[in-house]
């Protein structure tokens, strides 16, 4: 069945959908892009909710995924880039939020002094650990049989593989991988 975004947040069936017609792949395609866009602005929805919940308010659902891409980790800025792929100015805007607001040690590179390592202060593993227990509460909602394990393990595998292609595309100027 294809699903045809109306508007952010409501879908309707299409015509072929309620016929033998097949599915066009790419449709589905240019649907699935454009629900990623959504839930990557669900999810921060999502996570403002319960950061409000737990009384935190000096920080952003951005930053919190941020502090979940270091986790236990000590690690570079790039490092760091590189896993959440921010945006340079974006993320140090937001990475020097978290070191004043407490979340992040940030010191010195030993091996070169003008590089910063980061890792989680006392206060931001307490704030991931609040956030696993949503994640482990949200994920035990979505997966109640274990044909929906499987079904979130597949998106994940799709989701993944449409990663590495536009990954492809960007590194070899369009031509995607032959």
């Amino acid at each position: 069945m294809m699903i045809r975004l109306t508007r952010p947040g409501e879908a309707r069936a299409t015509a072929e959908a309620q016929s033998d017609t097949p599915v066009s792949t790419v449709a589905v395609y240019h649907d699935v892009a454009r629900v990623i866009d959504h839930m990557q602005r669900r999810l921060h929805d999502v996570v403002r909710v319960e950061l409000g919940r737990i009384g935190v308010d000096d920080i952003s659902p951005m930053q919190v995924l941020m502090l979940l891409n270091i986790d236990g980790d000590e690690l570079s800025v790039r490092d760091l880039m590189e896993r959440g792929y921010y945006l340079g100015s974006n993320a140090s805007y937001n990475l020097k939020h978290l070191v004043e607001r407490g979340y992040v040690d940030r010191a010195a590179s030993q091996r070169d002094r003008r590089a910063a390592r980061l890792k989680l202060s006392e206060k931001g593993q307490w704030l991931c650990a609040e956030i696993t227990k949503l994640e482990e509460r949200q994920a035990g909602s979505l997966c109640r049989e274990p044909e929906d394990a499987r079904d979130l393990e597949t998106t994940f595998r799709t989701l993944r593989r449409l990663e590495r292609l536009w990954g492809d595309i960007i590194r070899y100027d369009g031509r995607g991988r032959d």
